[in-house]
């Protein structure tokens, strides 16, 4: 972590070094001197980042190399602000004819002097100080071994788990000998499992030989393998001496042959590298006598990494259901008491802490075991349950949860710590994933990679912590699109809070804290209270998050903006703000700025001065028009504007974009623009030819005679992903006929108004996911055009066709899983052929008001898990009723049937099928009496 903000304070100099020299007169070797400096103190942090928990004297070196690099951080900052404001009071080329002698006697240009001579010396200081009391780094891998206090692996205990502990586990142990691979987050049980099937009777007298290795994170590939030739000349005294005296090869070389006339079963348990299956595998002989290797990995690439096969399982382990963890913690909690079962004064709290466990064996045994050492009173319950926080740090019966936890976290690379120490700032919430990227580059987290942008990479570093299970996600659809979106384990989140703090990475501040640290780079703030920023070193802060607020005052507007100058980014999403003051210009340095569902409804000229804004986020606002200044901001980045009022009943206009003047071309490094609106005319639409990096378009209020325009400059955009486009009303037409040549990497297309035909060219779309189209009123059948695109995932039609019947047929939607067709008034009929559409999961109907039954061949989807029928006729609904309905046979293996009734706007009453309130309802029962 600490070398991650060493590393961007060194770019920061080298950018500084390299384009500001005129602004360093005097002062500029002392700053590549501090540079050189911290490039050899940035070493020693990588190899001891590589380690776990750090020795207390490290410990406090590291923080005081983190708090200087900070310090030089907001020194460079504050000056560069300053001459900012200068460039701003001053006209611009007088001042760059001046600027030369005006440094020599400023203020300002003396002051940086003097603190960058101060930073100097402290550097120098803290580097003696290292070599004073002869820090090293190979020290520190695992610093806690080399103190006097015994080190344990906390993992130990999975291996001899009693039988009456294992929950949740016993279909999946029976199906494990056929798996190459077990692999899951920390804690969830692939030990515990995988020993229980090593340890079995038949699975003893089924092998010749049983090898059981713990690798570990730290693992020496040589005794290893002297490990597994001891195990099997366990009974040969004599040969397992001479074993110590063996190289590594000749190891490789006489484990092959004394393997390769047995049935052996080995198993590595904790593998953390790909590398360690690259070398063990060669010891590994094929002689086709049913051997069986197993590997318990947190890593879904090391899991796969280790298929010799297409034969070879990689089994991913999920959590337990919310039953079988309720059954767990009661066998751990009482015992033999109360017959095992929890008393009824104790459900609530009980089944509070196990939806905190969230099905994580690990957490529910270790908190079972030690509630059922306390008086099973309320009082003492409560305690457990409101502290439980603070007792996974402190708590000795507990800390095996956090110490195995915190393994995967000091696991990961320098580069991916801060990334991950990111969730720290969230609630316990779903965060969406664009919206997260957006931020790790704007913080500046992530290094740049040749030919890649830097959103690419932020990706590539999420899927690296959803590949270590360290990452959940999840994927929303909406009528208007589809995002995903990530969460952290509740425990997973309490380590990274605690380490956040520890780092001064966040400080969270809630409703009711007394503590203030005043020296976080980020506030995540709960609670809107008068005095939060009463701390003067809350001026350092660069970062500032708001949550679950239900009011502002203005007196709190006016502090922010007068007490953080240095602010990069600033999130206000989802706080009632109804106005952005025009101070917001003072904010030189600020990169992004969300004001997702405010109530703001006027930006202030002043945002013309943020010269380094990257992302403008007013998604769902009252903003129709940007302020023509924003076209001078060249670091723009992403443009998000698209509202949508969900009140709004299937309307037309429901989706809005904003007014953007002419001259948007010069935004360069825009990659998202969405949505702005074509109907002022001029050359908007030939100026988005020029931005050739756009990766989101959206495009609002469209006419007829414009859309030849649009589509010569789409040609132009050959990165573009994700395309939306809506006319100005429901009876203009979207002309996209023109493109010949489509961008190649498109995934996502939204049309909003009437099409003549669908274009020719979407046939061409290789990568096309996603497919919306809304008011297209099509007279054509358009399946048989798109049926064949070989990545379609998602088919949205809303209002998109007039004809009575749809034919999917044999062999079509090869990857399709997720069909809406909603609000199609003249669809009679839906006819699916037997091997049509083999991947669908959900289907989605209604309202279609001339359907009276099921589509014909529905009974064939055997991937179909949920069924959602919108405002369907009373006839239809009747039919698939379990009790007696003619069509119940066609989905009854259907795993989730929802009937839903609009109640108000985009509000719904959801019935299940059977539902007698449901059956009322369809019988003209008025709403208000069921």
């Amino acid at each position: 972590m600490t070398e991650t903000i060493v590393t961007l304070v060194i770019n920061e100099l080298v950018q500084l070094i390299v384009h500001e020299s005129k602004l360093l007169q005097g002062v500029h070797q002392q700053v590549v001197d501090i540079r050189d400096e911290l490039e050899s103190i940035q070493c020693f942090l990588k190899d001891i980042d590589k380690g776990g928990d750090l020795q207390d004297g490290v410990k406090t070196w590291v923080k005081q190399v983190r708090e200087v690099a900070y310090h030089i951080e907001d020194v460079i900052d504050e000056y560069v602000l300053h001459m900012a404001q200068r460039l701003h009071q001053q006209r611009f080329i007088a001042f760059l004819q001046k600027i030369g002698c005006l440094l020599k006697t400023i203020k300002p240009h003396h002051d940086i002097a003097i603190k960058i001579q101060d930073i100097k010396i402290s550097i120098r200081e803290i580097k003696e100080r290292r070599e004073r009391y002869g820090f090293s780094s190979s020290d520190q891998g695992s610093s806690s071994r080399a103190t006097n206090v015994t080190w344990h692996d906390p993992r130990v205990g999975s291996l001899f788990i009693k039988e009456d502990e294992v929950v949740g586990i016993e279909s999946t142990r029976d199906e494990l000998v056929s798996w190459l691979s077990v692999v899951g987050m920390g804690g969830i049980g692939k030990t515990t499992l995988t020993k229980k099937v090593y340890d079995n009777e038949s699975v003893k007298g089924h092998f010749d030989c049983r090898v059981w290795i713990t690798v570990s994170q730290s693992y020496n590939v040589s005794k290893i393998l002297m490990s597994m030739t001891k195990q099997i000349y366990q009974a040969k005294e004599t040969a397992s001496e001479q074993i110590d005296m063996i190289d590594e090869i000749t190891l490789i070389s006489q484990l092959r042959k004394c393997l390769q006339p047995k049935r052996y079963v080995v198993v590595f348990d904790d593998v953390w590298k790909t590398e360690f299956w690259e070398i063990v595998k060669h010891a590994l002989p094929c002689n086709d006598r049913g051997n069986r290797i197993i590997i318990t990995t947190r890593n879904d690439l090391i899991g796969v990494s280790c298929k010799e096969s297409l034969y070879d399982q990689v089994h991913k382990l999920q959590p337990l259901s919310q039953d079988k963890a309720w059954e767990l913690f009661c066998r751990k909690a009482f015992q033999t008491e109360f017959q095992g079962g929890c008393l009824t004064e104790l459900v609530r709290l009980s089944m509070d802490i196990v939806r905190k466990c969230e099905g994580l064996p690990l957490a529910i045994v270790a908190i079972g075991g030690l509630l059922s050492t306390k008086e099973k009173v309320l009082l003492e319950w409560q305690k457990l349950h409101d502290s439980l926080n603070s007792e996974l740090e402190c708590n000795p019966h507990l800390t095996s949860i956090t110490n195995i936890l915190s393994l995967s976290y000091h696991d990961l690379p320098c580069y991916l710590k801060s990334c991950y120490l990111y969730f720290s700032i969230f609630p316990e919430d779903l965060i969406n994933s664009s919206r997260l990227l957006r931020l790790w580059v704007a913080e500046g987290i992530i290094k740049g990679k040749k030919g890649k942008l830097l959103e690419d990479v932020a990706g590539e570093y999420i899927m690296e912590l959803i590949h270590r299970n360290l990452v959940q996600v999840s994927s929303a659809e909406l009528d208007y699109g589809t995002f995903r979106r990530y969460r952290i384990h509740d425990l997973l989140h309490e380590i990274i809070l605690s380490k956040a703090e520890e780092l001064n990475f966040c400080q969270v501040l809630e409703a009711g804290d007394t503590t203030s640290y005043g020296k976080s780079r980020c506030l995540s703030i709960h609670d809107v209270r008068e005095n939060v920023f009463e701390t003067s070193e809350y001026s350092r802060v660069h970062s500032v998050f708001l949550f679950n607020i239900s009011e502002m005052p203005k007196s709190f507007i006016v502090k922010l903006f007068k007490k953080f100058k240095l602010l990069k980014v600033l999130d206000f999403e989802d706080a009632p703000i109804d106005y952005l003051p025009p101070e917001v210009g003072n904010l030189f340095h600020l990169k992004n700025l969300s004001l997702r569902r405010t109530k703001v409804k006027i930006l202030p000229n002043s945002m013309g001065r943020l010269q380094n804004l990257q992302t403008l986020n007013v998604l769902e606002t009252a903003v129709r028009e940007l302020p023509i200044e924003i076209l001078r901001l060249y670091k723009l980045r992403h443009i998000l504007a698209l509202y949508r009022d969900f009140k709004i009943k299937s309307c037309f206009h429901s989706v809005q974009g904003v007014k953007i003047h002419e001259g948007v071309g010069c935004l360069k490094d825009l990659q998202s623009l969405t949505a702005i609106d074509d109907h002022h005319g001029g050359d908007l639409l030939q100026e988005l030819g020029k931005l050739s990096q756009l990766r989101m378009l959206g495009i609002s209020k469209m006419t007829t005679e414009r859309g030849r325009a649009l589509c010569t400059s789409i040609q132009k955009m050959v990165h573009l992903k994700h395309f939306h486009v809506g006319s100005i009303n429901e009876n203009e037409i979207i002309d996209l006929q023109s493109i010949s040549s489509p961008p190649p990497f498109l995934e996502h297309i939204y049309l909003w108004g009437r099409l003549e035909k669908l274009p020719n060219w979407i046939l061409e779309l290789q990568n096309l996911v996603r497919l919306f189209l809304f008011f297209s009123s099509l007279k054509e059948d358009p399946l048989s055009c798109v049926q064949a695109l070989p990545n379609l995932v998602t088919l949205s039609l809303s209002h998109a066709y007039d004809g009575e019947q749809l034919h999917f047929e044999e062999g079509g939607f090869r990857k399709l899983k997720r069909l809406k067709l909603r609000e199609l008034k003249e669809l009679k009929m839906v006819e699916i052929d037997r091997g049509s559409l083999p991947g669908l999961e959900q289907l989605e109907i209604g309202p279609c008001s001339q359907m009276k039954e099921l589509p014909s061949g529905i009974q064939h989807l055997e991937s179909l898990k949920i069924l959602n029928c919108y405002e369907m006729q009373g006839e239809f609904v009747l039919r698939m009723q379990p009790n007696g309905g003619e069509d119940y046979w066609k989905v009854k293996k259907v795993t989730t049937i929802r009937l839903w009734y609009r109640i108000e706007g985009e509000r719904y009453q959801i019935y299940k099928l059977g539902d007698s309130h449901l059956l009322e309802r369809l019988q003209g029962v008025p709403t208000w009496q069921l």
